[in-house]
Protein backbone atom coordinates (compact mmCIF):
# COMPACT_ATOMS: atom_id res chain seq x y z
CA UNK A 1 0.00 0.00 0.00
CA UNK A 2 1.77 2.80 -1.45
CA UNK A 3 2.09 6.31 0.43
CA UNK A 4 2.41 9.63 -1.43
CA UNK A 5 2.17 12.90 -0.13
CA UNK A 6 1.05 15.72 -2.80
CA UNK A 7 -0.07 19.06 -2.53
CA UNK A 8 -3.71 19.37 -1.06
CA UNK A 9 -6.92 20.62 -2.89
CA UNK A 10 -10.23 21.60 -2.03
CA UNK A 11 -11.60 18.38 -2.97
CA UNK A 12 -9.27 16.23 -1.09
CA UNK A 13 -9.46 17.98 2.00
CA UNK A 14 -13.05 18.01 1.81
CA UNK A 15 -13.14 14.78 1.53
CA UNK A 16 -11.17 14.05 4.81
CA UNK A 17 -13.15 16.59 6.30
CA UNK A 18 -16.69 14.25 5.84
CA UNK A 19 -14.70 10.92 6.64
CA UNK A 20 -12.59 11.93 9.95
CA UNK A 21 -11.46 9.85 12.65
CA UNK A 22 -13.71 10.17 15.44
CA UNK A 23 -10.55 11.46 17.46
CA UNK A 24 -10.14 13.98 15.14
CA UNK A 25 -13.44 15.07 14.68
CA UNK A 26 -13.67 15.55 18.68
CA UNK A 27 -10.98 18.11 18.86
CA UNK A 28 -12.56 20.14 15.66
CA UNK A 29 -16.20 19.83 17.03
CA UNK A 30 -14.77 21.36 20.40
CA UNK A 31 -12.70 23.93 18.89
CA UNK A 32 -15.39 25.54 15.89
CA UNK A 33 -18.17 26.48 17.09
CA UNK A 34 -19.90 25.64 13.17
CA UNK A 35 -17.92 24.01 10.65
CA UNK A 36 -18.23 21.80 7.94
CA UNK A 37 -16.11 19.56 5.56
CA UNK A 38 -15.62 22.08 2.99
CA UNK A 39 -15.32 24.95 5.21
CA UNK A 40 -12.78 22.91 7.37
CA UNK A 41 -10.79 21.82 4.03
CA UNK A 42 -10.84 25.71 2.96
CA UNK A 43 -9.14 27.39 5.87
CA UNK A 44 -6.51 24.27 6.04
CA UNK A 45 -5.75 25.62 2.53
CA UNK A 46 -4.13 28.45 4.03
CA UNK A 47 -0.15 28.37 4.35
CA UNK A 48 1.26 25.10 3.53
CA UNK A 49 -1.24 22.08 3.45
CA UNK A 50 -1.05 18.63 1.85
CA UNK A 51 -2.45 15.01 1.47
CA UNK A 52 -1.07 11.72 2.25
CA UNK A 53 -3.16 9.03 -0.09
CA UNK A 54 -3.15 5.83 0.38
CA UNK A 55 -3.50 3.36 -2.31
CA UNK A 56 -4.66 6.54 -4.50
CA UNK A 57 -7.01 7.63 -1.72
CA UNK A 58 -6.51 10.68 0.37
CA UNK A 59 -6.51 9.89 3.86
CA UNK A 60 -4.69 12.58 5.97
CA UNK A 61 -4.50 16.22 5.58
CA UNK A 62 -1.83 18.04 7.57
CA UNK A 63 0.38 21.37 7.05
CA UNK A 64 1.38 24.54 8.63
CA UNK A 65 -0.09 27.98 8.40
CA UNK A 66 1.58 31.35 9.83
CA UNK A 67 -0.70 33.54 12.43
CA UNK A 68 1.58 36.23 12.55
CA UNK A 69 5.23 37.14 11.49
CA UNK A 70 7.41 34.48 13.50
CA UNK A 71 4.71 32.62 14.54
CA UNK A 72 3.13 29.39 12.96
CA UNK A 73 0.24 27.07 13.97
CA UNK A 74 0.41 23.41 12.14
CA UNK A 75 -2.33 20.87 12.10
CA UNK A 76 -3.39 17.48 11.03
CA UNK A 77 -6.66 15.60 10.77
CA UNK A 78 -7.52 12.13 8.61
CA UNK A 79 -9.83 9.32 7.72
CA UNK A 80 -9.56 5.89 9.99
CA UNK A 81 -7.30 5.01 7.74
CA UNK A 82 -4.60 7.39 8.78
CA UNK A 83 -2.13 5.95 11.32
CA UNK A 84 -0.69 3.87 8.03
CA UNK A 85 0.04 7.53 6.79
CA UNK A 86 1.77 8.75 9.75
CA UNK A 87 5.31 7.31 8.80
CA UNK A 88 5.31 9.17 5.27
CA UNK A 89 3.96 12.42 6.49
CA UNK A 90 6.75 12.05 9.44
CA UNK A 91 9.13 11.67 6.74
CA UNK A 92 8.11 14.78 5.05
CA UNK A 93 7.52 16.63 8.30
CA UNK A 94 11.35 16.58 8.49
CA UNK A 95 12.79 16.57 5.22
CA UNK A 96 10.06 19.25 3.40
CA UNK A 97 7.32 20.98 5.56
CA UNK A 98 9.63 21.94 8.57
CA UNK A 99 11.83 23.16 6.62
CA UNK A 100 10.03 25.45 4.21
CA UNK A 101 8.50 26.77 7.18
CA UNK A 102 11.72 27.73 8.82
CA UNK A 103 12.84 29.47 5.24
CA UNK A 104 9.19 31.60 5.84
CA UNK A 105 11.03 32.87 9.29
CA UNK A 106 9.09 30.81 11.44
CA UNK A 107 10.58 31.51 15.48
CA UNK A 108 8.07 28.79 16.24
CA UNK A 109 5.39 26.56 14.96
CA UNK A 110 2.19 25.77 17.89
CA UNK A 111 0.40 22.45 17.39
CA UNK A 112 -2.30 21.71 19.94
CA UNK A 113 -3.91 18.24 20.66
CA UNK A 114 -7.28 17.57 22.44
CA UNK A 115 -5.75 15.75 25.40
CA UNK A 116 -8.05 12.39 24.91
CA UNK A 117 -6.15 12.11 21.34
CA UNK A 118 -3.74 9.61 21.91
CA UNK A 119 -2.19 9.21 18.56
CA UNK A 120 -1.90 13.18 18.58
CA UNK A 121 -0.19 13.16 21.18
CA UNK A 122 2.09 9.99 20.83
CA UNK A 123 2.60 11.78 17.36
CA UNK A 124 3.65 15.42 18.21
CA UNK A 125 6.26 13.45 20.41
CA UNK A 126 7.45 11.11 18.01
CA UNK A 127 7.93 14.15 15.85
CA UNK A 128 9.99 16.21 18.26
CA UNK A 129 7.44 18.88 19.63
CA UNK A 130 7.87 20.00 23.07
CA UNK A 131 4.60 19.58 25.25
CA UNK A 132 4.46 23.43 26.88
CA UNK A 133 1.88 23.06 29.06
CA UNK A 134 -2.07 22.00 29.76
CA UNK A 135 -4.59 23.84 28.70
CA UNK A 136 -7.44 23.33 31.00
CA UNK A 137 -11.17 24.52 29.42
CA UNK A 138 -9.87 25.45 26.58
CA UNK A 139 -12.19 23.77 24.45
CA UNK A 140 -15.72 25.26 24.04
CA UNK A 141 -17.34 22.92 26.50
CA UNK A 142 -14.22 23.00 28.62
CA UNK A 143 -12.16 19.81 27.38
CA UNK A 144 -8.38 20.21 27.96
CA UNK A 145 -5.65 20.65 25.35
CA UNK A 146 -1.97 20.03 25.32
CA UNK A 147 0.29 22.82 24.06
CA UNK A 148 3.26 22.00 21.73
CA UNK A 149 5.66 23.78 20.14
CA UNK A 150 8.94 23.85 17.92
CA UNK A 151 11.21 26.21 18.19
CA UNK A 152 14.06 27.81 16.09
CA UNK A 153 16.50 26.67 18.45
CA UNK A 154 15.09 22.87 17.90
CA UNK A 155 15.28 22.98 14.32
CA UNK A 156 19.05 23.09 14.69
CA UNK A 157 19.23 20.81 12.15
CA UNK A 158 17.55 22.42 9.13
CA UNK A 159 19.35 24.10 6.70
CA UNK A 160 17.51 26.85 5.79
CA UNK A 161 19.65 27.46 2.52
CA UNK A 162 18.82 24.35 0.81
CA UNK A 163 15.33 23.94 1.34
CA UNK A 164 13.50 21.86 -1.75
CA UNK A 165 11.19 23.30 -3.32
CA UNK A 166 7.43 22.07 -2.54
CA UNK A 167 6.28 20.15 -6.18
CA UNK A 168 9.50 18.53 -6.35
CA UNK A 169 9.76 17.36 -2.90
CA UNK A 170 6.29 16.56 -3.32
CA UNK A 171 6.47 14.24 -6.45
CA UNK A 172 9.76 12.67 -4.66
CA UNK A 173 7.36 11.37 -1.93
CA UNK A 174 5.48 8.94 -4.31
CA UNK A 175 7.83 5.91 -2.57
CA UNK A 176 7.05 6.74 1.28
Amino acid sequence: MPIRIVPATLRDLSYIAANLRSDDRAEIDCQLDHWSPALLALTALQGFAYVAELDGNPEAGFGAAEQRSGLWIAWSWGTRRMKRCVPGISRFFHEVLGPEVAARGAWRVEARALAGNGLALRWLDRLGATQRCRLPAYGRNGEDFFLYDWTRESWNHVSLSKTPRTETAAAGADDQ
